[in-house]
């Protein structure tokens, strides 16, 4: 039995297919196939079922599996305690962050972590705040950003800031008319939504639950745009055809200036973010934090993370210490 094996069994039960979990370990699908034939007549029994295009765990093969997760977990943390007792901050740190926050921090934050920490390179993956609890879990990334709520997994977690929502609407729509908009007026709005999977939808429909029923196949033009960016619904605000809310983050620095307050709102593409105030009157929030596994010991790499996160401008939100 190999740490290599182990590594192949993993995969196969993350991506329930030997192809993709050949791809995702840098193999061929018959040098996978072979390792995991091995190891399965070395224990003497089936760790997988095998059916056209699907593949499932046995029910002893998830116990084997959970210990194999532990045991490479073990092994990597050897080389990371080796590499601490070098440089603690020396080799690359695999960062995730969800993809409502990505595009708007990270092109900041790789810049602030070139500046500091020139020798821990950040190897960046975007994803879903359900795949990143995984991935965490199973040792790819080293620390996410992420939004809270999510599910407790046991993962260590430092705040990083609270971030307000704004409304974007078309410039020409009376409410873009004034200074700020209520939840209460955002629930009789043509509301634009991510589609399932994103937790900033879920942000949204917490501040207006009410469009919880969009979700139906019976809404038309609301369905489909589902699925797509915060910046491909943007577009949509721009061509009139809803609103939407938006993290302060995503709001482009020059739609708040006194100029663009004043531009024509009947010009094509204008957008107005204005503030939301819900029922109380207080901003809605979402807060953003970072989170590793407990047994990830490069405590002064996540220190270093932090650090060059709080060196961001970070407009418009509440930074936490």
């Amino acid at each position: 039995m190999t740490l290599t094996e182990l590594k192949y069994i993993v995969a196969v039960a993350r991506e329930k297919h030997f192809g993709k979990a050949a791809e995702a370990c840098f193999v061929s699908q018959p040098t996978l196939s072979v390792a995991v034939k091995k190891l399965e007549d070395e224990l003497e029994l089936k760790l997988f079922e095998r059916s056209s295009g699907e593949v499932t765990v046995t029910p002893l093969g998830e116990e084997i599996i959970r210990q194999a997760q532990s045991v490479l977990e073990q092994a990597a943390e050897i080389k990371e305690i080796a590499q601490r007792g070098k440089d603690p901050l020396g080799g690359p740190l695999r960062l995730g962050v969800i993809y409502t926050i990505g595009p708007y921090l990270l092109p900041d934050l790789v810049r602030q972590n070139i500046r500091l920490t020139p020798q821990m390179p950040l190897m960046l993956q975007e994803n879903f705040t359900v795949r990143l609890l995984e991935m965490l879990r199973t040792g790819e990334i080293d620390a996410a950003v992420l939004a809270e709520p999510f599910p407790d997994t046991g993962l260590a977690m430092a705040p990083l800031y609270d971030e307000p929502f704004m409304a974007a609407l078309p410039a020409s729509h009376p409410l873009a008319q004034g200074d700020g908009v209520t939840s209460e007026q955002l629930k009789r709005e043509h509301m634009l939504l991510l589609g399932t999977g994103h937790c900033f939808r879920d942000h949204v429909l917490q501040v207006c639950p009410e469009f919880a029923r969009f979700s139906s196949h019976t809404e038309g033009i609301r369905k489909s745009f589902e699925g797509s960016s915060l910046e491909t619904i943007k577009h949509m605000v721009a061509a009139g055809m809803g609103v939407t809310l938006v993290p302060r983050l995503a709001v482009p620095p020059q739609a708040l200036d006194e100029h663009a307050a004043a531009r024509d709102p009947h010009e094509p593409g204008a957008v107005r973010y204005l503030p939301v105030r819900d029922d109380d009157g207080a901003p809605p929030l979402r807060r953003v934090v970072l989170a590793w596994r407990r047994s990830f010991t490069r405590y002064e790499a996540i220190a270093a993370l932090r650090n060059a996160i709080y060196a961001c401008e970070l407009p418009g939100v509440q930074r936490l210490s």
